[in-house]
């Protein structure tokens, strides 16, 4: 089964002046990630700005990064939704492309039953057998919690292999692992998060931090991993303040804010999203600055 590496990073999307998706951006972006230490890119999920996409875009997004990538890093597709139809066409629509998976959120605003998740996902993963597949719980968006029992049950079909672990909880994570086969991985869904879940067994992180410092994230997993584990926190503590800088206000305004002062020209994020306040970006210049990140680029 497909290994998505260490550090999987949760793409942005570019736009032009006029609102458009920048596909040439996107195209370059992909490869700097890679470069930059990505082992894979997340396409067209929350980060990505996935609400305030066509489906039409987004395809077009898979199609463009992954021949922008391929052969040196994974594609997934964010191709989740709360209805479970859509989300077994738009998943199957994304393997016929040849990516090399998909992340399916938890189905947000109808709030299922546990029962009605474990259905929801099932369905998509019979629907798709093998194509793999890495479970997304974000209580916090989607208003309802993926249990680790449910997630166990999920873990038992064998096209789901992952999941992007987002509650913020480190004992719902161990569980997690405690009631998962070692082959099952867990990715931390947030930056702050991935040192302590590491520490419980998660196999690295979806990150939204990797825009700017995927190759330290990659050098803090690898210690970590070694046994080197004083040198993996002075790389989390080192870039904590990235990760609580680029979580100043709702994602993603703060990484295309990052990137913006980085050089790359991204775009504002789409309505209802809007740009970063004056003192949200002066902030984030300022942690920039302090990590040496503006003269990387």
């Amino acid at each position: 089964m497909v290994d998505f590496g260490r550090v999987i990073t949760a793409t942005i999307v570019p736009f032009d002046a006029d609102g458009n998706v920048n596909y040439a951006v996107m195209e370059k972006l992909a490869v700097h990630l890679v470069d930059r230490g990505s082992d894979t890119l997340l396409v067209c999920g929350t980060t990505g700005e996935s609400p305030t996409l066509t489906w039409e875009e987004e395809y077009e997004l898979f199609r463009v990064v992954k021949n922008a990538v391929s052969g040196r890093a994974k594609v997934m597709a964010g191709t989740g939704s709360n209805s479970t139809r859509e989300a077994i066409e738009a998943t199957s629509k994304a393997a016929a492309l040849g990516l090399d998976g998909s992340l399916q959120v938890v189905p947000y605003y109808n709030k299922p039953p546990q029962e009605g998740l474990y259905r929801h996902f099932r369905a998509i993963a019979e629907a798709c057998p093998d194509f793999p597949l890495v479970l997304y719980n974000i209580p916090g968006r989607t208003g309802t919690n993926l249990t680790p029992e449910t997630v166990a049950r999920l873990a038992r079909l064998s096209n789901i292999v992952a999941i992007k672990e987002a509650s913020g909880s480190t004992e719902q994570a161990a569980q997690i692992r405690r009631l998962t086969p070692p082959e099952f991985a867990i990715y931390s869904g947030d930056d702050a998060m991935t040192l302590p879940l590491l520490s419980v067994g998660a196999r690295g992180v979806v990150s939204v931090a990797s825009h700017l410092v995927g190759d330290r994230l990659q050098e803090a997993i690898g210690a970590f991993e070694a046994g080197r584990h004083q040198e993996a926190t002075q790389i989390h503590l080192e870039l904590l303040p990235l990760f609580k800088a680029l979580f100043l206000t709702t994602n993603p305004i703060p990484i295309k804010c990052a990137l913006e002062h980085c050089g790359w020209n991204v775009g504002k994020p789409r309505l209802p999203l809007c740009e970063a306040s004056e003192a949200v970006s002066q902030a984030i210049a300022e942690v920039l600055d302090r990590l040496g990140l503006r003269s990387q680029t």
